[in-house]
């Protein structure tokens, strides 16, 4: 017998079998009426939406907030980095301290530090209080994001339960979108402020829904033991030195500054050591020999390349646009549309989506994000953001279709082989994620800076003024500052200045379809990946583990009836 608070009432409830948690740490999913259902959906969309829209719109309007703020260029790549080095070093504690303190001190200490931090950020405002606001961002979205998924899960009845997962894994993607859209205006509506009152209130927010429809109560369980913190000695600092290379090194460049190389062999030897470490430990904290098997690191590795591939649209399109002097503002219908797109593939998802086949909305995915990406190789310098609709529609679509059934997948299989893997399965699939997320601006980035050196010097090297085309373009580039410089010397410099602007924005131009073009390649590889996947499955007659995992839970009920249990 246990007290149960919700919507201001206390009563006595007695839980059934079939309602306990799967894992200890999880609430226990009684039948609640469908009123309540539906606020505990509403409350799990506003909890995944606040965790990572804040970071979201930091990240949107990081160059205005690196101007209102007075961070260089430096200071300002270590804001996205700091949060992603905290997200990822979170989700390998915090559920193992909600399984042995329980959700309620869990869901508080979250949302308290949350406000708190984003509340002492509008006061003492500057460089490290930015990177404590989006370090400790990074703890709650890792939160939050549980949050969201314990909140599907009572929303939805029993047998609808996997598409809790879906739902829940998939609306904090919403954020980057929806971000983008709304940034424009915050702006408009006040200066770099108004973007932090905005992520205050919805964690305010999201705090009063959570304090008056509270989750069910946990069992809790002994989970931590004094070896885990060698492990998070381990790992924690070679998370973060990573982290803090793919994030700085394409700002400062990977072989001008020595640090990033040193940290980059830190972050292998520390990582390497802590999973050795697991791996001989009676009771690890990750399951390394379980999340060796091909089966999950298959998987892990998809979901890794799509997130990387997903840099076409947050990197390469804005990039793109950026360069050829587009603002913020300009994006916002581009955005709105994506925001479109995204809402529907949430949609596709959970109801395209099949048991028995639960790679094919992931090869959907790849194959859109290659259509987009190729549609995208064609810019000119004078592609604008209306003609980037369709091609940010199919990658936007495409970005929330793969992520719920990528998770799906994991889950059956985590459950098939024991609740013990629970805690290695999220931290394995956080961590693809947000280091792919990390790892593809790093990469495809640094490909788009060499790429932009080799297409400058080729047209330079084209550029001969003996060519009565080329001598006219200077001549024109000379008259455009004809008005305001008498001198026809310092004119014809001026003039080649300017002829120069115009020659790195055509290299720009061409540096990024380089860029569409190798993601297209690669996304279309990934999908016929998967494609051979799900054929060599089907051949060797293996079973979806989702359906899998239904037949045992079946075959449970059925047990628990015969024995005159509730089922």
């Amino acid at each position: 017998m246990v007290q149960e608070q919700a919507a201001g009432m206390t009563q006595a409830y007695q839980f059934k079998p079939h309602e306990r948690p799967v894992i200890p740490g999880s609430p226990y999913n009684p039948d609640h009426p469908m009123r309540r259902m539906w606020a505990y959906g509403l409350i799990g969309v506003l909890a995944g939406v606040t965790g990572g829209l804040g970071n979201s719109l930091v990240t949107a309007n990081l160059a205005f907030f690196q101007g209102t703020l007075g961070l260089s260029a430096e200071e300002a790549a270590w804001i996205p980095a700091a949060y992603v080095m905290t997200n990822i070093c979170a989700n390998l504690l915090l559920v193992k301290f909600r399984q042995q303190f329980g959700l309620a001190l869990f869901v508080r200490l979250v949302l308290v530090g949350y406000v708190l931090t984003a509340l002492i950020h509008l006061f003492v405002h500057g460089f490290w209080s930015a990177l404590l606001v989006r370090s400790v961002s990074g703890i709650a979205g890792a939160g939050l994001t549980t949050l969201c998924i314990l909140m599907m899960f009572q929303a939805m009845p029993g047998p609808k339960r996997l598409y809790a997962v879906l739902l829940g894994i998939s609306v904090p993607q919403l954020a980057n979108p929806l971000a983008r859209a709304l940034a424009p205006s915050l702006l408009y509506w006040g200066d770099w402020r108004m973007s932090y009152y905005f992520e205050l209130g919805l964690a305010l927010l999201t705090l009063a829904s959570v304090m008056f429809l509270p989750l069910p109560p946990s069992e809790r369980s002994k989970s931590f033991c004094k070896t885990d913190f060698i492990t998070v000695g381990l790992l924690f600092p070679g998370i973060v030195l990573l982290c803090a290379a793919l994030g700085l090194g394409r700002t400062l460049w990977w072989t001008d500054t020595p640090w990033i190389g040193w940290a980059l062999i830190g972050s292998i030897v520390l990582i390497v050591a802590g999973i050795v470490v697991e791996h001989r430990r009676a009771n690890p904290l990750l399951q390394t020999r379980w999340l060796g098997q091909w089966v999950i690191l298959r998987i892990a590795i998809i979901a890794f390349f799509i997130r990387m591939l997903l840099a076409e649209q947050t990197l390469g399109s804005i990039g793109l646009l950026t360069s050829l002097g587009m603002g913020i503002d300009q994006f916002q219908m581009l955005y709105i549309i994506v925001t479109l797109a995204a809402l529907a593939g949430l949609a596709t998802a959970i109801f395209a989506f099949q048991p028995q086949y639960p790679a094919r909305l992931i090869q959907i995915a790849c194959l859109l994000i290659a259509i987009g990406a190729f549609l995208d190789a064609g810019a000119t310098n004078l592609t604008r953001p209306q003609n980037a609709y369709l091609s940010q529609a199919l990658v936007g679509f495409g970005a929330i279709l793969f992520v719920g059934p990528a998770m799906g997948i994991g889950i059956s299989r985590t459950l098939l082989a024991g609740p013990q893997n629970f805690i290695s399965w999220i931290v394995l699939f956080s961590s693809t994620q947000n280091l792919g997320g990390l790892m593809g601006t790093a990469i495809f980035g640094t490909f788009q800076t060499i790429r932009e050196k080799f297409h400058s010097h080729s047209l330079v090297e084209q550029i001969m003024l003996t060519n009565p085309a080329d001598a006219a373009r200077l001549s024109g580039s000379a008259n455009q500052v004809n008005t305001v410089i008498g001198d026809p010397a310092l004119r014809t410099a001026e003039g080649v200045v300017l002829l120069g602007r115009n020659v790195t924005r055509e290299a720009n131009v061409l540096a990024y379809n380089d860029v569409f073009l190798v993601i297209g390649v690669l996304a279309f590889l990934l999908f016929l990946w998967g494609v051979t996947i799900e054929i060599r499955m089907r051949q060797r007659g293996e079973i979806s583990p989702i359906v899998l995992l239904a037949q045992r839970l079946a075959a449970m009920a059925t047990a628990n009836q015969s024995e005159g249990k509730p089922a």
